[in-house]
Protein backbone atom coordinates (compact mmCIF):
# COMPACT_ATOMS: atom_id res chain seq x y z
CA UNK A 1 0.00 0.00 0.00
CA UNK A 2 1.50 3.51 -0.83
CA UNK A 3 2.75 5.22 2.16
CA UNK A 4 0.65 8.08 1.99
CA UNK A 5 -2.68 6.36 1.96
CA UNK A 6 -3.95 5.72 5.22
CA UNK A 7 -5.57 1.60 5.41
CA UNK A 8 -8.82 0.91 5.07
CA UNK A 9 -8.64 -2.02 6.85
CA UNK A 10 -6.96 -6.24 6.60
CA UNK A 11 -8.79 -8.08 3.96
CA UNK A 12 -7.74 -11.72 4.62
CA UNK A 13 -6.98 -13.52 1.24
CA UNK A 14 -7.28 -17.30 0.52
CA UNK A 15 -6.49 -18.38 -2.91
CA UNK A 16 -4.57 -21.35 -4.13
CA UNK A 17 -3.43 -19.59 -7.79
CA UNK A 18 -0.21 -17.70 -6.89
CA UNK A 19 -0.78 -15.49 -9.96
CA UNK A 20 -4.12 -14.60 -8.78
CA UNK A 21 -3.28 -13.78 -5.18
CA UNK A 22 -0.73 -11.98 -6.42
CA UNK A 23 -2.68 -10.28 -8.64
CA UNK A 24 -5.32 -9.68 -5.67
CA UNK A 25 -2.54 -8.47 -3.16
CA UNK A 26 -1.34 -5.69 -5.66
CA UNK A 27 -4.85 -4.34 -6.99
CA UNK A 28 -5.79 -4.26 -2.45
CA UNK A 29 -2.91 -2.26 -1.12
CA UNK A 30 -3.43 -0.18 -4.28
CA UNK A 31 -6.83 0.65 -3.38
CA UNK A 32 -5.28 1.14 0.44
CA UNK A 33 -6.25 -1.99 2.03
CA UNK A 34 -3.57 -4.05 3.95
CA UNK A 35 -3.93 -7.87 2.27
CA UNK A 36 -2.87 -10.77 4.36
CA UNK A 37 -2.64 -14.17 1.78
CA UNK A 38 -3.44 -17.41 3.71
CA UNK A 39 -2.11 -20.50 2.14
CA UNK A 40 -5.28 -22.75 3.92
CA UNK A 41 -7.90 -22.33 6.01
CA UNK A 42 -6.63 -23.45 8.75
CA UNK A 43 -4.30 -20.42 9.19
CA UNK A 44 -6.81 -18.07 8.48
CA UNK A 45 -9.23 -19.73 11.16
CA UNK A 46 -6.19 -19.14 13.71
CA UNK A 47 -5.55 -15.45 12.58
CA UNK A 48 -9.27 -14.62 12.67
CA UNK A 49 -9.28 -15.19 16.46
CA UNK A 50 -6.69 -12.99 17.14
CA UNK A 51 -7.87 -9.97 14.68
CA UNK A 52 -11.48 -9.03 12.96
CA UNK A 53 -10.82 -8.46 9.37
CA UNK A 54 -12.52 -5.66 7.38
CA UNK A 55 -13.80 -8.54 4.88
CA UNK A 56 -12.34 -11.95 3.67
CA UNK A 57 -12.14 -12.98 0.38
CA UNK A 58 -12.08 -16.94 0.09
CA UNK A 59 -11.63 -19.26 -2.45
CA UNK A 60 -13.95 -22.29 -2.83
CA UNK A 61 -12.51 -25.65 -3.95
CA UNK A 62 -13.75 -28.00 -6.37
CA UNK A 63 -14.68 -30.61 -3.03
CA UNK A 64 -16.61 -27.48 -1.20
CA UNK A 65 -14.29 -27.09 1.77
CA UNK A 66 -14.21 -23.30 1.57
CA UNK A 67 -17.90 -23.84 3.08
CA UNK A 68 -16.51 -25.07 6.23
CA UNK A 69 -13.91 -22.55 6.70
CA UNK A 70 -17.06 -20.27 6.40
CA UNK A 71 -19.41 -21.88 8.92
CA UNK A 72 -16.46 -21.82 11.09
CA UNK A 73 -15.69 -18.12 10.72
CA UNK A 74 -19.45 -17.11 11.75
CA UNK A 75 -19.55 -19.93 14.66
CA UNK A 76 -16.41 -18.25 15.84
CA UNK A 77 -18.03 -14.42 15.68
CA UNK A 78 -16.12 -13.22 12.98
CA UNK A 79 -18.81 -11.17 11.53
CA UNK A 80 -16.61 -9.39 9.01
CA UNK A 81 -18.08 -9.97 5.21
CA UNK A 82 -17.07 -13.01 3.19
CA UNK A 83 -16.65 -12.92 -0.32
CA UNK A 84 -16.15 -16.60 -1.97
CA UNK A 85 -14.61 -16.95 -5.48
CA UNK A 86 -14.98 -20.42 -6.87
CA UNK A 87 -14.15 -21.74 -10.52
CA UNK A 88 -16.64 -23.37 -12.33
CA UNK A 89 -18.89 -22.16 -9.74
CA UNK A 90 -22.44 -23.26 -9.74
CA UNK A 91 -26.32 -22.05 -8.67
CA UNK A 92 -25.88 -24.77 -6.13
CA UNK A 93 -22.45 -23.43 -4.73
CA UNK A 94 -23.63 -20.07 -4.40
CA UNK A 95 -26.61 -20.98 -2.69
CA UNK A 96 -24.69 -23.17 -0.50
CA UNK A 97 -22.46 -20.36 0.20
CA UNK A 98 -24.95 -17.93 0.97
CA UNK A 99 -27.01 -19.86 3.44
CA UNK A 100 -23.78 -20.49 5.21
CA UNK A 101 -23.24 -16.66 5.31
CA UNK A 102 -21.02 -15.51 2.65
CA UNK A 103 -21.44 -11.82 1.49
CA UNK A 104 -21.63 -12.35 -2.35
CA UNK A 105 -20.59 -15.09 -4.47
CA UNK A 106 -17.87 -14.44 -7.35
CA UNK A 107 -17.32 -16.94 -10.28
CA UNK A 108 -13.42 -17.28 -11.40
CA UNK A 109 -12.07 -15.79 -13.83
CA UNK A 110 -12.64 -11.94 -12.72
CA UNK A 111 -11.87 -8.50 -13.53
CA UNK A 112 -10.01 -7.24 -10.02
CA UNK A 113 -11.47 -3.88 -10.28
CA UNK A 114 -14.49 -5.49 -9.99
CA UNK A 115 -13.41 -7.51 -7.09
CA UNK A 116 -12.42 -4.42 -5.12
CA UNK A 117 -15.85 -2.78 -6.15
CA UNK A 118 -17.72 -5.87 -4.70
CA UNK A 119 -14.88 -6.04 -1.50
CA UNK A 120 -16.06 -1.77 -0.98
CA UNK A 121 -19.93 -2.32 -1.04
CA UNK A 122 -19.71 -5.45 1.33
CA UNK A 123 -17.58 -3.57 3.82
CA UNK A 124 -19.97 -0.65 3.20
CA UNK A 125 -22.73 -2.11 3.82
CA UNK A 126 -21.71 -4.02 6.77
CA UNK A 127 -20.87 -0.45 8.49
CA UNK A 128 -24.35 0.60 7.84
CA UNK A 129 -25.71 1.23 11.16
CA UNK A 130 -28.89 -1.49 11.25
CA UNK A 131 -27.63 -3.80 9.13
CA UNK A 132 -28.35 -6.49 11.01
CA UNK A 133 -32.11 -5.62 10.64
CA UNK A 134 -34.44 -8.72 9.42
CA UNK A 135 -37.21 -8.56 7.51
CA UNK A 136 -40.42 -10.50 7.72
CA UNK A 137 -43.02 -11.95 5.51
CA UNK A 138 -46.32 -12.88 6.88
CA UNK A 139 -45.73 -16.09 8.23
CA UNK A 140 -42.87 -16.88 7.05
CA UNK A 141 -39.36 -16.76 8.74
CA UNK A 142 -37.40 -13.45 9.09
CA UNK A 143 -35.32 -12.59 5.53
CA UNK A 144 -31.83 -10.74 6.24
CA UNK A 145 -31.23 -7.26 5.35
CA UNK A 146 -30.10 -8.44 1.80
CA UNK A 147 -33.34 -10.72 1.45
CA UNK A 148 -34.85 -7.68 2.07
CA UNK A 149 -33.50 -5.79 -0.22
CA UNK A 150 -33.10 -8.32 -3.35
CA UNK A 151 -36.81 -9.03 -2.74
CA UNK A 152 -37.85 -5.50 -2.91
CA UNK A 153 -35.86 -5.33 -6.14
CA UNK A 154 -37.79 -8.27 -7.34
CA UNK A 155 -41.25 -6.83 -6.36
CA UNK A 156 -40.02 -3.95 -8.53
CA UNK A 157 -40.06 -5.92 -11.44
CA UNK A 158 -36.18 -6.19 -11.57
CA UNK A 159 -34.32 -9.40 -13.26
CA UNK A 160 -31.82 -10.96 -11.23
CA UNK A 161 -29.03 -9.33 -13.36
CA UNK A 162 -31.22 -6.04 -13.07
CA UNK A 163 -30.59 -6.03 -9.12
CA UNK A 164 -27.36 -7.81 -9.18
CA UNK A 165 -26.32 -4.25 -10.83
CA UNK A 166 -28.30 -2.21 -8.71
CA UNK A 167 -26.79 -4.09 -5.82
CA UNK A 168 -23.34 -4.48 -6.85
CA UNK A 169 -23.29 -8.50 -6.35
CA UNK A 170 -23.15 -10.78 -8.54
CA UNK A 171 -25.91 -12.90 -10.90
CA UNK A 172 -25.36 -16.27 -9.04
CA UNK A 173 -25.16 -14.38 -5.34
CA UNK A 174 -28.60 -12.86 -6.41
CA UNK A 175 -29.61 -16.38 -7.48
CA UNK A 176 -28.38 -17.38 -4.30
CA UNK A 177 -30.56 -14.77 -2.02
CA UNK A 178 -33.84 -15.76 -4.64
CA UNK A 179 -33.47 -18.81 -3.20
CA UNK A 180 -33.17 -18.23 -0.04
CA UNK A 181 -36.36 -16.13 -0.08
CA UNK A 182 -38.17 -18.94 -2.02
CA UNK A 183 -37.88 -21.39 0.63
CA UNK A 184 -38.26 -19.13 3.40
CA UNK A 185 -41.66 -18.18 1.73
CA UNK A 186 -42.76 -21.87 0.77
CA UNK A 187 -43.00 -20.60 -2.94
CA UNK A 188 -42.57 -22.29 -5.83
CA UNK A 189 -41.14 -19.06 -8.01
CA UNK A 190 -40.98 -15.36 -7.82
CA UNK A 191 -44.51 -14.59 -9.92
CA UNK A 192 -45.69 -17.04 -6.90
CA UNK A 193 -44.31 -15.28 -4.15
CA UNK A 194 -45.58 -11.84 -5.06
CA UNK A 195 -48.80 -13.26 -5.73
CA UNK A 196 -48.80 -13.70 -1.76
CA UNK A 197 -47.12 -11.15 -1.14
CA UNK A 198 -49.44 -8.84 -2.95
CA UNK A 199 -52.36 -10.86 -2.51
CA UNK A 200 -52.55 -10.35 1.13
CA UNK A 201 -52.38 -6.58 0.95
CA UNK A 202 -48.69 -6.53 2.44
CA UNK A 203 -45.21 -5.54 1.70
CA UNK A 204 -41.63 -6.42 3.13
CA UNK A 205 -40.96 -4.49 5.80
CA UNK A 206 -38.30 -3.40 8.24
Amino acid sequence: MPGDMLSKGEVFVIDTDAASREQLSTALQQSAYNVICFADGASLLSEAKARMPACVLLEMPADRSGLDVLKRLREENCMAPVLVTATNGSIAMAVDAIRSGAADFIEKPFRTRDIIDRIDAAIDEFAQPGSSRQRWLPGCEPLTTREGDVLEHLAAGLTNKEVARRMHLSARTVEGYRAGILRKAGAKNVTDLLRRIFGQGSTPQD
